[in-house]
């Protein structure tokens, strides 16, 4: 017989490694196939959340533009009051987008304070520290903290004036993070006499998160402390992809 007909014994060795090798097979085909599953399902679930935050998304914008529209209507008649509530409606908007740009998990403190202070220039604000992700909640806090200060600032302090400036530092210890801002260059500003809503969330809006916000009307302009706890410290820091230390930034 031609040699590639020819027969010979088969060893029970070699019949066991023949029934090792068939299963070996069988199993790798089955988990491989097991995992193109796993991953077809995983990757159609993240497609699905992310439709269906998307379209919550879209429902937010919706009702919050018809409840701009209901106020711009109801306090037709009393703009002031209109605009300083549209304005504060505005500020946590922003800050829902940023959340949903982390995908939920909260929003940069840097992204919350360039978009508040975008209006003012560039170049009259400078914004120094780490790169620090707040949860949802504290960060639609901060957002409305931030509106109420550069709101008074455009108002009252150094952002009313052309030569005014404004240079916000924070740092991170641990879980506690401490913010300062502090205008300069602007008009003397004295403290409040009557307590709005802006005194009153300045005096009580951190409490919730183990913080204190702490005003100094100085005749260089206000000076105002703010700290507060944040929930994790690991999952809080953003990695620095540059290598470099944080260095002052104008808000862009």
């Amino acid at each position: 017989m031609p040699p590639h007909f020819t027969s010979f014994a088969v060893t029970l060795g070699q019949q066991i490694g023949l029934l090792m090798y068939f299963f070996a097979s069988l199993l790798i085909v089955w988990a491989a196939d097991h995992y193109r599953r796993i991953t077809k399902r995983l990757e159609d679930e993240e497609k699905f959340r992310k439709l269906a935050v998307d379209e919550l998304a879209h429902r937010l914008k919706n009702k919050l533009a018809t409840i701009q529209s209901i106020i711009s209507f109801q306090l037709r008649d009393d703009p002031q009051v209109r605009d300083a509530i549209l304005s504060r409606l505005t500020a946590l908007s922003a800050t829902d987008d940023l959340i949903m740009a982390a995908q939920g998990q909260g929003a940069a403190l840097r992204g919350i304070l360039s978009a508040e202070l975008r209006p003012y220039g560039v170049s009259r604000v400078s914004m120094e520290g780490p790169d620090v992700l707040l949860p949802p909640k504290l960060a639609l806090m901060v957002a409305l903290l931030v509106h109420e200060l550069a709101t008074n600032a455009a108002k009252y302090g150094a952002l009313s004036s052309s030569v005014g400036s404004l240079s916000i530092q924070w740092s991170l210890a641990d879980v506690r993070l401490d913010l300062e801002w502090r205008e300069s260059s602007g008009p003397t500003v004295t403290a409040p006499v009557h307590r709005g809503f802006g005194t009153r969330l300045l005096s009580h809006a951190l409490e919730q998160f183990g913080g204190a916000v702490e005003a100094t009307f100085a005749t260089t302009g206000l000076i105002c402390k703010l700290s507060f706890v944040l929930q994790e410290s690991s999952s809080n820091i953003a990695p620095d992809v540059t290598g470099t230390q944080p260095k002052v930034l104008a808000a862009d």
